[in-house]
């Protein structure tokens, strides 16, 4: 029988501590309340552990050096959820305003999703969307 294990949060490996704390605090308003010097981040966002680890500090805890994408990364996405339709639209926007790269303007999927993706710093994506319509 396996080991029972539970899923506990996810991590997003960083080249600049600094600028990706700013936005995730500043753009996004997640809690972080650790300095910009710090090796790793933690905060949990509406019950979830979120962690910021830089990755030269990974590769030397752990003696290995890895590959990492660049750019706009498709590789995977942090899904954040808002209350309708229009606050798609209004979370977009102001965003927006606070610098986030845009890599999709809001739109309402066939399924139902009024939904619009943006990416931090390094090039993450980050959706924000809702299936509520009012």
């Amino acid at each position: 029988m396996m080991m029972k294990m539970k899923l506990d949060g996810f991590g997003i490996m960083v080249d600049d501590m600094g600028k990706m704390i700013r936005f995730y605090r500043d753009v996004l308003g997640f809690e972080i309340k650790e300095e910009e010097d710090t090796s790793n981040v933690f905060l949990i966002k509406d019950g979830t552990l979120f962690l910021l680890y830089r990755k030269k500090d990974l590769e030397k805890m752990t003696g290995n050096t890895f590959t990492y994408c660049s750019g706009i990364c498709g590789h995977y996405e942090i899904a954040l959820s808002v209350e309708n339709y229009a606050a798609v639209d209004q979370a977009y926007e102001e965003v927006m305003n606070k610098g986030a790269v845009s890599v999709m303007g809001p739109v309402t999927e066939p399924w139902g999703q009024r939904t619009c993706y943006i990416a931090d710093p390094e090039g993450n994506l980050i959706e924000i969307g809702s299936f509520q319509k009012e």
